[in-house]
């Protein structure tokens, strides 16, 4: 498949072994297109064969070739100059380092002053305008890797993976407590606590959920992990280690304030990904932020 990114038309060729299929059928299996997708661009009448708008359900022939135009959509966010830590970007994808205290769209509570806002005076001093679709999600206070979608295929394609699990994450936390075991999984499912709290905690028919962890360094009543995740559930780091009695040091949510820290020490240190355009997956990593590296040191001193 070839992929337009100046009119962001996706175009592919049809091959032998498809002959005889309709274009739905091969949007949906060779091409990948979610149904979502193939309904909002059916809509726009956005889908074409051999140049031609028309009924997804035509017949295609070995050499035809499939075309989807999506639409654009613009930037709604008002800019905002902010230092924004790039590292890795394409024409599909931003991938960024996302400091701490940093919420990443507006709310009620932070209408300005977001990730969104900042991105946005990126764009423009570009002279880009696109929407900002966060793919992986990252509270205010945990840094790191955050996937930034810069069309709707994009979006769908990574988060496709994520969803079949193609995706590594790997999370780097110092937790409260002395971990016995070199390395462990936890798998028990999370839930919403109740309906109006942001809470989640571990419940019996909540969502299956699976993380895994390794101890990195040992301190006096404290342990740095590097964590992966198999599943992204809201909070799920911090709920299992809780859960298990090693909770987030920092995390005043589901453990108590710290002394070495003023947040919930948890850094997302690197995600591989296949973006849509690379020929193989990618490898992207945040080094740690500055008070995650001083609370680090400051426990490696309480050891000596």
């Amino acid at each position: 498949m070839y992929i337009n990114t100046e009119t962001l038309r996706l175009d592919y060729k049809v091959e032998s072994s498809e002959e005889g299929l309709s274009v739905i059928d091969v949007a949906a299996t060779s091409m990948g297109i979610s149904s979502r997708l193939i309904r909002k661009c059916k809509q726009h009448k956005n889908i074409f064969l051999n140049g031609v708008a028309g009924s997804v359900n035509r017949t295609v022939h070995q050499g035809d070739v499939i075309s989807f135009r999506l639409d654009h959509d613009e930037n709604t966010f008002d800019p905002e100059p902010m230092t924004i830590r790039v590292l890795y970007e394409d024409g599909d994808v931003l991938v960024i380092n996302k400091p701490p205290f940093l919420v990443v769209h507006p709310t009620k509570g932070h209408p300005d002053g977001t990730l969104a806002n900042g991105l946005s005076h990126y764009q423009y001093e570009r002279g880009e305008d696109y929407k900002a679709r966060f793919i992986n999600r990252l509270d205010r206070d945990t840094s790191g890797v955050l996937i930034v979608g810069k069309n709707a295929f994009a979006q769908q394609t990574v988060a496709e993976q994520m969803q079949a699990n193609e995706v590594e994450k790997y999370y780097y936390t110092v937790v409260v407590g002395e971990v016995a075991d070199d390395r462990g999984t936890i798998d028990l499912p999370i839930e919403r606590e109740t309906m109006l709290d942001i809470k989640r905690s571990v419940t019996e028919g909540g969502a299956p959920s699976v993380t895994h962890y390794e101890v990195v360094e040992r301190f006096a009543g404290h342990t740095l992990l590097r964590v992966k995740l198999e599943t992204g559930r809201t909070h799920q780091i911090r709920v299992h280690l809780s859960h298990i009695g090693y909770p987030v040091m920092g995390d005043t949510l589901y453990g108590t304030e710290s002394p070495y820290i003023n947040r919930q020490a948890l850094h997302c240190a690197s995600m591989t990904f296949k973006p849509p355009r690379a020929p193989a997956f990618i490898e992207v990593k945040a080094p740690l932020p500055e008070d995650l590296s001083e609370a680090i040191r400051l426990l490696r001193g309480a050891v000596d």
